[in-house]
């Protein structure tokens, strides 16, 4: 299995990663959906944007969405 870490991964590959395991990762095209953004999210391509930007790890991000609804 391929790194997704930053480090590893060209601004290109990033976005790649994204657009397959995490747009539509529900199951249906994001193109025209607000289903990740009703539910607090905000659009999974701006949700993501840090790690293509190589600020954040995917991990990192997971963490912070998730935090308000770990107790």
């Amino acid at each position: 299995m391929q790194s997704i870490l930053i480090k590893d991964t060209t601004r290109q590959e990033r976005e790649e990663i994204v657009r397959k395991a995490l747009w539509g990762g529900c199951g249906s095209e994001c193109e025209f959906c607000s289903g990740c953004d009703s539910l607090g999210g905000g659009r999974i391509e701006e949700l993501y944007r840090p790690y293509i930007d190589g600020l954040l790890e995917i991990s990192e991000i997971n963490a912070g969405y998730q935090a308000p609804f770990v107790r």
